[in-house]
This record gives C-alpha cells, sequence and structure tokens, in this order.
C-alpha cells in the first residue's frame, strides 16, 4: 500500500494518475471495492471513534491519500479536533505498515518511505 499525504490541493490526485489512477479507480472519502480512497480524513471525520477499525480495510488497497491534518491551525471546534488526531493516529498507523509514504508540496512528491 503506498499512503500519499499533502495539504489541499498539493497534487494527491494528479500524483495518483501519474501512477495509473484514474477517477474510475478512486473512492472519495468511502470505503469501497474500488483500488485507491481518495480523501481518508473525510472517511475518518464521519466517525472519529471508528478510525482505528478501519486499519485492516485501508492496508488492503493499492494507495490512500489523506490531507495533512498535522500542521497548521488548530480546529476550535471539539469535533473537529477529534477527527484531526483520530486522521493523524490512523496515518501514522498506515505509514508504519505501508511499503511506500510519499509527501506532496505544491505538486512535488517527495518519498519520505520507500
Amino acid at each position: 500500500m503506498i499512503l500519499i499525504i499533502g495539504g489541499a490541493a498539493s497534487g494527491k490526485r494528479t500524483y495518483l494518475e501519474s501512477l495509473g489512477y484514474g477517477p474510475q479507480d478512486m473512492a472519495d472519502g468511502v470505503l469501497d471495492e474500488k483500488k485507491v480512497l481518495y480523501g481518508l480524513e473525510k472517511l475518518v471525520a464521519a466517525d472519529p471513534e471508528r478510525a482505528e477499525a478501519l486499519l485492516p480495510a485501508l492496508l488492503k488497497k493499492e494507495a490512500v491519500a489523506c490531507s495533512e491534518v498535522g500542521s497548521g491551525v488548530i480546529p476550535v471546534r471539539y469535533e473537529q479536533r477529534r477527527a484531526r488526531e483520530a486522521t493523524g493516529r490512523l496515518c501514522v498507523q498506515l505509514a508504519a505498515r505501508a511499503e511506500k509514504v510519499v509527501r506532496l508540496l505544491a505538486g512535488i512528491p517527495t518519498v519520505i518511505k520507500g
């Protein structure tokens, strides 16, 4: 599994396309049969308490893309902070098990693992 992280509009989708994945391969914020989950942060925000339980299914994906949640302004609302923390902790677990981790910044991929 490849974990792809980066800020909003950092080039995650374009990078996935460069790997050969098209729109038909990407699920946007939902867990389904598609090869790629795009928008992990959306999936976790829907139910932060269940984030850890998502790990086995996510590890079966070919790629998981997540917007960066560990930098920037800390949300004021508790629900948003809880979702952010759950997403970050899940990304740590995914990164530890991923074959490759790529961070996108201004459209430039940097391999940080693999």
